[in-house]
């Protein structure tokens, strides 16, 4: 997500919140092949790789930020170049938590998320839940389908 497709504050990084998340998703998924920070010193960004990637990719990696506000970001991006996003954050082209939907996230394809929580832990949860309902069935189209997940 580029500072373009916000409006309004987005926040600090909070360190503690992208912590929670890697040992989430550590807990969560088998497919998890490394965690890392961009910057060890100021990370600003999480990025979780994973072994297999949706479709027809060999490998995916989800870059994740989560802001001391409570705004977030969880943008995945693959080998066969798929990209989405679920985001929470002020903006003009849709609601504050919204999906921008694959093959590319494009800003102008934003739509509601079906992600309604906004305590990391659940929002780290149902971000998962929605990634691996669209690997195990093969289907792009369940990312954004549950009704208030997790």
């Amino acid at each position: 997500m580029s500072d373009d497709d916000r409006a309004g504050e987005f926040g600090p990084i909070y360190l503690p919140a992208l912590q929670r998340i890697r040992d989430l998703w550590l807990e969560l998924e088998p497919l998890v092949q490394s965690t890392s920070y961009d910057d060890i010193v100021a990370p600003t960004e999480l990025q979780i790789s994973l072994e297999d990637g949706l479709g027809d990719a060999d490998a995916a990696r989800i870059d994740i930020q989560w802001s001391e506000l409570g705004m977030y970001s969880f943008h995945y991006v693959d080998a066969a170049d798929v990209n989405w996003r679920f985001d929470r954050h002020p903006n003009t082209h849709s609601p504050e938590n919204h999906f921008h939907p694959p093959p590319d996230a494009a800003t102008t394809a934003a739509e509601p998320s079906c992600i309604d929580v906004t305590e990391v832990s659940l929002v780290t949860r149902a971000v998962h839940a929605m990634w691996r309902a669209a690997y195990e069935n093969n289907d792009m189209e369940r990312l954004n389908s549950a009704s208030n997940p997790p």
